[in-house]
């Protein structure tokens, strides 16, 4: 009996552990790129308890597969920020793809399918001596929104209004998650960005997109052909060190307006040195008929796994 007892204990005590992994993503090397929890036993959940262990991680995001069993030809992922639940991002995206495929597949596959908010967005993986080195998330085609004038966004950046770039628009643009793109001129406008909240917060209260991407032509390293900065605090996240939904709307937002005098795109993107977390990612885009593809890729490196009791 005692024996029985001891085992049963056991067996629910094991049963209700949470196993997570944490990932970075779209770096080069550990402690780089944007930072991810991974949880993969997560069926037992509610949603309130993922925003309660997303807010206790306190990274940019967290997911939670909620079955290890594909559904519709993919798994089902949710994705929450410490503040709300989002449809879709893209460090998330990729992380989880990554942890599917080590994790609980424990093969190698040339695609995963997440079963996301936004619906199911496929991920290709690309290997080197047996293990992940890039993977390719497909985003939804961009959708394009509403234009701005430059005054109230250079107020919340606190730039001048010459330091964005006149030629091309300040726009909303949606790959699932939409985001206000800004082109600026320079690295120098890049990195004295100070974003003013009040403002921010008083801005995004009549618009679509919550979060703000702003690019420059000129980079840190020559080999790289932009540099991006993401300000998202309406989800909990003042600056994020690598956006793959972002850079996906850039994407789109590069090829429509023809930002390389071009309708296709193959770019390396820096993220993150402004916060101490250097970030590569790889956009791929092209027109296609009335439509845009979109491909946004990166590395993901393992960190840590354990249990939450």
């Amino acid at each position: 009996m005692l024996f029985t007892f001891l085992f049963t204990v056991a067996e629910t005590f094991w049963m209700n552990m949470l196993n997570y992994y944490i990932v970075d993503v779209f770096a080069e090397q550990k402690y780089a790129g944007n930072q991810l929890a991974v949880f993969t036993n997560a069926a037992n959940l509610d949603g309130e308890q993922m925003q309660k262990i997303a807010k206790e991680i306190n990274y940019s995001e967290t997911t939670f597969i909620t079955s290890p069993q594909e559904k519709s030809g993919g798994y089902d992922v949710r994705i929450f920020t410490p503040g709300q639940e989002i449809p879709f991002a893209g460090h998330p995206t990729l992380g989880t793809a990554y942890i599917l495929q080590e994790a609980i597949i424990q093969k190698s596959v040339e695609k995963i399918i997440l079963n996301l908010g936004v619906g199911q967005i496929p991920v290709t993986i690309n290997y080197a001596n047996g293990s992940p080195e890039w993977l390719w998330m497909q985003q939804n085609p961009p959708t394009f929104h509403s234009k701005f004038t430059a005054e109230p966004i250079a107020e919340i950046l606190q730039l001048d209004v010459n330091e964005i770039d006149s030629r091309f628009p300040i726009q909303e643009v949606s790959t699932g998650l939409p985001f206000i793109i800004v082109p600026l001129k320079s690295l120098a406008d890049i990195k004295k960005i100070k974003l003013n909240k009040d403002k921010y917060f008083q801005f995004i209260n009549d618009t679509l997109a919550k979060c703000i991407l702003v690019f420059c032509p000129e980079t840190y390293y020559q080999e790289n052909h932009l540099n991006v900065r993401v300000f998202c605090d309406y989800v909990g996240v003042p600056e994020d060190p690598a956006t793959g939904s972002a850079n996906g709307c850039l994407a789109g937002y590069l090829v429509e307006h023809s930002y390389f005098d071009s309708q296709e795109i193959n770019l390396r993107v820096e993220q993150g040195y402004e916060i101490g977390r250097p970030s590569l990612l790889l956009l791929k885009a092209a027109k296609n008929n009335m439509s845009i593809d979109v491909r946004v890729g990166g590395k993901v490196i393992m960190v840590a796994k354990g249990e939450f009791i």
